[in-house]
């Protein structure tokens, strides 16, 4: 991915796992390697699908773009070809956070690094097929990127916040809105971090830890905001994957401006102001728990506030960025639509939808399960619809 100047936009570019389910059970479909090969004979070098951990999943990706519409198509387009392959294998590609309905003994992808990690990492890994959004944003140098994860970390759950989309799991509701995030959370590299003051202090910290075994190599290290192994840019992870569009690339449009500020108060030698880790921590808890239904801790303090207020004061704090992209007005309508009425909040009036009609006798929990996944399977499948999402 390439990088832009300081006064320029930055580029952005998105990853996202998707789930792959039967449509008929609702269970997951271990079918990844039936739905690659369908890509790959319809689509010979197309690169933008690939394998996950386990065989319910794949993976899509975007080219970088500094234009979100573009960004968009992209996304739309990749998730078709995800939907098509799904379906030449007798499955669903779907955008939630997690399984509503298992998983069942996952089966791990034919990989000898992904069945390593499944043998030292035991459980751990075998609850490690949730569906994240990865957002990478461009860089000037590794340097820069230590000094914006550093400035960043106080915002990132208000990010979790507008993507939440994993409140059920194992046919139940979990009470979370992003159930995900405490699943993943049990990755021992994985969550926030302490500051690490310069690129030396990053690169020590990785290699610390590497040596304690809690990885086994860079690319588990699962921090919630990374330098990229790959591409010049830093990589935000503390998202679920949205089954609304719109909802990522509202998502990329703040992760994006909060990098460029990060940046220029870097470049003005303005101080770290970073809480305590555990607070980190709480405030990760609370955006996964409530999401934008509840209050979220304030990053300038300590006092939860209303999720509506800290999302306005996010906005505030990036605005000259988010005008410099052009993204002021997606942004506004987007944190009004997720306020309205996020991802979890719709896998939740989809399950009452459904639980409603429940005839006498029937289980009204497995009914409203149910009825989240068709739902989940309907909404992931109208993205096809996009304007922007053909392959031609």
């Amino acid at each position: 991915m390439t990088t832009s100047p300081r006064d320029q936009v930055r580029t952005v570019g998105i990853e996202e796992e998707l789930l792959l389910l039967d449509p008929e059970t609702r269970q997951v479909a271990p079918r990844s390697r039936a739905a690659l090969k369908a890509h790959r004979d319809r689509a010979p070098g197309d690169d933008t699908l690939d394998q996950e951990l386990f065989r319910h999943q794949v993976e899509t990706r975007t080219e970088p773009v500094t234009v979100l519409d573009d960004a968009l198509g992209q996304l739309c387009a990749a998730r078709r070809s995800a939907g098509e392959a799904a379906r030449a294998a007798g499955a669903a590609a779907v955008a939630s956070g997690i399984v509503p309905f298992g998983p069942l003994e996952p089966q791990v992808s034919p990989d000898d690094r992904y069945r390593a990690m499944l043998e030292q990492f035991g459980d751990v890994a075998r609850s490690g097929g949730t569906c994240g959004m990865h957002v990478h944003v461009g860089i000037e140098s590794p340097e820069e990127g230590v000094a914006v994860i550093d400035r960043v970390a106080p915002w990132l759950p208000a990010l979790l916040a507008i993507s939440t989309n994993s409140p059920y799991a194992a046919g139940r509701d979990t009470g979370y809105a992003s159930w995900r995030a405490q699943v993943w959370s049990r990755w021992p590299s994985a969550g926030t971090t302490e500051a690490f003051g310069s690129l030396a202090g990053y690169e020590r910290a990785c290699r610390d830890l590497l040596a304690t075994g809690a990885a086994r190599d860079e690319g588990m290290l699962y921090f919630d905001a990374r330098l990229s192994r790959e591409h010049p840019t830093v990589e935000l992870r503390v998202f679920d994957v949205c089954t609304d569009p719109e909802d990522a690339l509202l998502a990329a449009a703040l992760a994006r401006a909060l990098v460029s500020w990060a940046a220029d108060e870097h470049a003005a030698g303005a101080p770290v102001a970073r809480p305590r880790a555990e607070l980190l921590r709480a405030a990760h808890w609370r955006a996964s728990r409530y999401g934008t239904t509840g209050r979220l801790v304030d990053p300038r303090g300590t006092e939860p506030l209303p999720a509506g207020e800290v999302l306005d004061s996010l906005v505030a704090t990036v605005l000259p960025w988010l005008e410099r992209a052009g993204d002021l007005e997606r942004v506004q309508e987007g944190v009004a639509r997720v306020l309205r009425a996020s991802g979890a909040t719709q896998q939740r009036a989809a399950y009452e939808r459904a639980a409603h009609r429940a005839a006498p006798g029937e289980d009204r929990t497995l009914v409203g399960v149910r009825g989240v996944v068709d739902d989940l399977v309907g909404r992931s499948e109208q993205v096809w619809e996009h304007p922007g999402s053909g392959n031609g």
